[in-house]
């Protein structure tokens, strides 16, 4: 499961270049062409990474990952169309964890697909830490789970880490450039709202268990989890 992609595109052309290419790079890579069966592999299978076009038969990649969300936190890059703010923008409000425009060089691609595997290599090693835990918000590192007044949350691997490197360094600010390299891989580039995507998606998920305000945005500067 660690080294498998699953790539949900339409355009069997460049499926069959990105196979060829993965499997060189020793990735296990299974192709599905329309939203339906796409979907059906997803949620039968597990897999490291899923690589999901935007534009799909029977259904869309925004309709693929909103079913997929109900019952699995697998890591999901979305493939859009270039310069279409709307759709990245959109599918990081569902729950993708990153995005790459389309035509994307293939090293890139490939750097984005290691980034998500060692992110979750790492958070799954043992750690000197047990939990976190401020205002009734707690953060188990063993099991990477999440409670709020009890409550369980559910959030993305990407949401986790977030949330798991803000409450790290409670009390200090973060800026967007290193979150964005520790929560992503890769660096902040001028106008991309991924990584303030996902912090506006852990707010909302806080703010349904609790009126505390958690993170505190600091205008040019990054992010502070409060801790008073």
């Amino acid at each position: 499961m660690s080294n498998s992609v699953l790539i949900i595109d339409d355009d069997q052309s460049l499926c069959e270049l990105l196979s060829e290419y993965l499997e060189s790079e020793q990735f296990s890579v299974t192709c599905k062409h329309d939203g339906e069966t796409g979907l059906n592999e997803a949620l039968n299978k597990e897999f490291a990474v899923i690589l999901l076009d935007v534009m799909l038969p029977k259904k869309d990649g925004f309709e693929v990952l909103k079913a997929l969300r109900v019952e699995k936190m697998t890591p999901v890059i979305m493939l859009t169309a270039k310069g279409d703010d709307f759709d990245r923008i959109f599918g990081l409000e569902l729950g993708a964890d990153d995005y790459i425009p389309k035509p994307f060089n293939h090293r890139e691609l490939l750097a984005r697909i290691k980034a998500i595997t060692r992110r979750v290599a790492h958070l799954t090693q043992a750690t000197k830490e047990q939990s976190l835990a401020f205002h009734g918000l707690s953060l188990d590192i063993a099991s990477r789970s999440v409670t709020l007044n009890n409550t369980p949350l559910t959030l993305t691997g990407t949401e986790y880490e977030v949330l798991y490197h803000l409450m790290k360094s409670a009390g200090e600010v973060v800026n967007k450039q290193a979150l964005c390299q520790r929560v992503l891989g890769r660096p902040l580039v001028p106008y991309d709202r991924s990584v303030d995507m996902h912090v506006s998606n852990v707010r909302k998920k806080l703010a349904q268990y609790s009126d505390h305000t958690f993170i505190k945005t600091l205008r040019g500067s990054g992010y502070i989890f409060l801790t008073a």
